[in-house]
């Protein structure tokens, strides 16, 4: 049986003060009164009926989880105790999935995606899953197909085609963020693609590769998977998932298995936005004719453009006079701002607030 499973335990810390401990980014809404995490459900449903689709996320986002998603079953929520990245992340669904159906197939994806147009990203969802029907050993990612030198974003390489399948290639390699000479050969070559951070795989053989990597982990996730269902269920997964090695997916099982030949990349061909900052967040937002990205229901300005303007009180006016390339964002009771450049610093921002006003505005 084919099963989602959307990611949604990120912080969101550069989208402070928009983002906090309470309403994380994946609970924002971002499009069409969406929340990011609601667009991630909603894309899934495509390929998926509500009862195959699960969410794992910080337990203690539980009950805003659930409001957020009302077709989402309360069983289907793996709420993970403590934060242990996106190796222990994945790893904890795959061990529900198959304790529950030996031959379960999952995909991964993530609540901080804005993917157009949807079908395409579907049919690409549905040729992944074929593909481990032929090859069950796979480890399956998805490419998004770049469209400039980004050098924010991990790279894929492709090798060569795998099987008689259009668009589907054994990965020859994961590379690192690049600077922006290496970004823009990258993207001339034709054979590298932006790291998506989504996946398809049977569950046994996901586990497999955590056995092999990471086996810390592993044996933690099967203490936990042979309590599932029992009483002792939440006392085990408090007390093992905690202890689990924090390491990413990526680092863990892809990069070593890429040496292998067993790791393919679905070449996807959408317009995707990775919301992890505000110029990200921009894009998803209205322009106005001086190219001011607003999301604000009173604003003024006054030569002032290429800004990002985003205020969370109605009642509020927020206006802007001869500035250019800030960050405006306005709640009840924070106001924010700093040049688009200094985008990525809003985490430190973050931890700032937090060593002068504990968790206060966080």
């Amino acid at each position: 049986m084919e099963y989602g499973v959307i990611m949604a335990g990120g912080s969101g810390t550069r989208l402070w003060p928009l983002s906090r401990q309470n309403v994380p980014k994946q609970l924002l809404p971002v499009k069409d009164g969406k929340s990011l995490l609601q667009l991630s459900f909603d894309r899934l449903l495509g390929v998926l009926p509500p009862e195959r689709i699960y969410v794992c996320t910080a337990e203690h986002h539980r009950k805003a989880v659930l409001d957020n998603l009302p077709k989402l079953s309360e069983s289907n929520l793996l709420g993970e105790p403590q934060a242990r990245d996106t190796a222990n992340a994945v790893g904890f669904p795959a061990a529900i999935l198959h304790k529950k159906d030996p031959e379960a197939t999952f995909a991964v994806v993530t609540a901080d995606h804005v993917i157009e147009p949807i079908d395409v990203f579907q049919a690409c969802l549905r040729k992944a899953f074929d593909v481990t029907r032929t090859s069950p050993k796979s480890l399956i990612t998805f490419g998004i197909v770049p469209t400039h030198g980004h050098t924010g974003l991990g790279y894929i390489q492709r090798g060569d085609a795998f099987g008689e399948e259009q668009g589907v290639y054994h990965v020859l390699a994961f590379k690192e963020k690049p600077d922006k000479p290496t970004a823009d050969r990258y993207v001339e070559s034709g054979r590298f693609y932006w790291n998506s951070g989504m996946f398809v795989w049977r569950a046994d053989s996901v586990l497999e590769q955590l056995a092999a990597h990471l086996p810390q982990s592993y044996q933690g996730l099967m203490k936990v998977a042979e309590a599932w269902g029992t009483s002792s269920q939440n006392a085990v997964l408090a007390e093992v998932y905690p202890r689990l090695p924090k390491i990413s997916i990526d680092y863990a099982v892809m990069e070593p298995a890429s040496q292998r030949k067993v790791v393919v990349v679905v070449e996807m061909p959408v317009n995707w936005t990775d919301v992890g900052s505000y110029p990200a967040l921009a894009e998803t937002l209205k322009m106005d004719e001086y190219d001011n990205a607003i999301d604000c229901e009173k604003v003024l300005t006054l030569d002032a453009d290429g800004n990002i303007i985003i205020c969370r009180d109605c009642n509020h006016l927020v206006s802007a006079v001869g500035v250019s390339d800030l960050i405006i964002v306005h709640t009840p009771d924070v106001t924010m701002i700093c040049n688009q450049n200094d985008a990525q610093r809003v985490k430190d921002l973050v931890g700032k607030v937090k060593e002068k006003y504990g968790d206060k505005y966080l």
